[in-house]
């Protein structure tokens, strides 16, 4: 086991991103009942510390789960200390791909190979039925009552959590989606048009030589190309003075992250949303399809040389050395990289909170504090005697900023459909006029209603007919046409 432990394939972001994109969900749900709701579930434990926990468990693939008192050690939450070691447990480390019971490394990372652009769902090689797309899904549906929390891989509603927490960080670095595959002279291969080839495991096997970076970076001769996007690719974005003693370098690391959490909570991420269309346990599939380019690119800008199999425990890995290149763009690899990371670990602090928020929402996990926080919101405007009945939304499904027109309604079609339904009216053939926009109603008493508007078409006897309706925090507060 200890062997097995030590050749782990994927370690994940070191605990700086990890912690920064916990510590960034953890502002945007300030003061919000899924706060609430996952503090409870999690006893307290901030998602920022809850994001490292499935790495710091990786402690006990050594001597296993049974020393209550080796590292780590939750003492101070033992109902958390005891669900993390049955789920341990139940996911103990292998390489065997035919094992029964899953490694829950594998739950860390999925390698699609990043020879010829594709999707994950375009097929099979490098993926499995427990890969981290696969996982992040599974987390979802037990969060929200889909399977059970009595399940084989003991992932209860407070470990789905810590997991969630954790792997948004993990789908969000390129080589823990993309992976290059060789054949035995060393040349890419497309395992699932040609023949298998030999993984590197997400970079794991191949050793980095830069021409560009820190003198830190350029420093490693052991240098790998998947620990450098771990580690060396998130440190330089905490622009660290050279040379610190151990005790300083933690300190300015402490001080720069804490920096970096404010920067990206205050400011929305572009492209981040996912479409609407897609439903919650797909959203990790959407986020392994828009990091694959980044995967790509990330290989593409290397030269691969003296590649080869290597034979490594029980398996067979292609292990070789990988050169940067002269990019056209004269960007070095270092910079690249670093712009990429600091991309990705936004995006994923905004996605962690929204997708929390929405299945904490779905969920019917509730607890009295959660019902005393939801009470406390600021009320939407009442319509007026003359206007719909308003449904509620069939869950709130909306995005994190919050703005004098209230939250923006990612599934403002789900919101319009369960409405037109409950008020008895036709929503089979709904035509949308586009976004959600921002937008003042009057209230017909001389008051304002702001929320989103939303316009669209129905088709009426006589054609289509223009309506409308403004939603504010998940549910229509007025409407208009009708």
């Amino acid at each position: 086991m200890a062997l097995v432990a030590l050749s782990a394939v994927a370690f994940g972001y070191g605990p700086t991103a990890h912690e920064t994109v916990g510590g960034v969900a953890d502002k945007l749900l300030e003061n919000t009942a899924a706060q609430t709701q996952i503090a409870s579930l999690l006893d307290g434990i901030s998602l920022e510390k809850a994001a490292v926990m499935p790495d710091e468990i990786k402690a006990w693939d050594r001597d296993g789960a049974d020393d209550l008192g080796a590292f780590p050690h939750y003492s101070q939450h033992p109902e958390i200390d005891k669900q993390l070691r049955a789920f341990w447990l139940a996911n103990q480390p292998t390489h065997d791909r035919a094992s029964e019971a899953p490694s829950h490394h594998w739950f860390h990372y999925t390698d699609v190979p990043v020879v010829n652009p594709q999707k994950y769902s375009d097929g099979k090689a490098g993926r499995s039925r427990w890969d981290i797309v696969q996982i992040i899904g599974y987390c979802v549906d037990v969060l929200r009552g889909d399977a059970p929390e009595e399940n084989p891989r003991k992932i209860t509603k407070p470990v789905a959590v810590i997991l969630l927490a954790h792997f948004l960080a993990d789908i969000h670095e390129p080589m823990h989606v993309g992976a290059q595959f060789f054949d035995e002279a060393g040349r890419p291969v497309d395992p699932d048009k040609t023949q298998p080839g030999f993984g590197d495991e997400g970079g794991n096997t191949i050793a980095l030589r830069l021409s560009s970076g820190t003198p830190e970076v350029l420093a490693k001769r052991s240098l790998k190309l998947h620990g450098f996007w771990d580690n060396d690719a998130v440190v330089a974005n905490l622009s660290l003075p050279v040379g610190l003693a151990k005790e300083q370098r933690s300190q300015a690391i402490e001080k720069a992250k804490r920096a970096l959490i404010d920067q990206f909570a205050r400011n929305e991420p572009a492209n981040w949303r996912v479409p609407a269309n897609v439903p919650l346990n797909k959203y990790a599939e959407a986020w392994a399809d828009d990091i694959l380019p980044r995967a790509r690119e990330a290989h593409e800008r290397l030269e691969f040389t003296g590649v080869h199999p290597l034979e490594q425990e029980d398996r067979t890995v292609a292990a070789g050395v990988a050169v940067e290149k002269s990019m056209p763009d004269q960007v070095g690899y270092t910079d690249w990289a670093a712009n990429i990371v600091r991309e990705e670990l936004h995006k994923a602090g905004w996605r962690l909170a929204d997708l929390l928020r929405q299945v904490v929402a779905s969920s019917g996990t509730t607890t009295k504090s959660a019902t005393i926080a939801t009470s406390l919101a600021a009320p939407s405007p009442s319509p007026s005697p003359s206007q719909t009945p308003v449904a509620p939304a069939p869950a709130a499904t909306t995005t994190i900023a919050s703005t004098p027109f209230g939250e923006y309604p990612a599934n403002y079609k789900e919101i319009v459909s369960a409405w037109l339904k409950a008020n008895s009216l036709d929503g089979s053939n709904v035509q949308w006029q586009g976004e959600p926009k921002p937008a003042e109603t009057p209230a017909g008493d001389g008051r304002k209603l702001s929320g989103y508007l939303v316009i669209f078409n129905t088709q009426e006897r006589s054609g289509l007919k223009t309506r409308s309706v403004l939603i504010r925090d998940g549910a229509v507060i007025s409407n208009s046409g009708f």
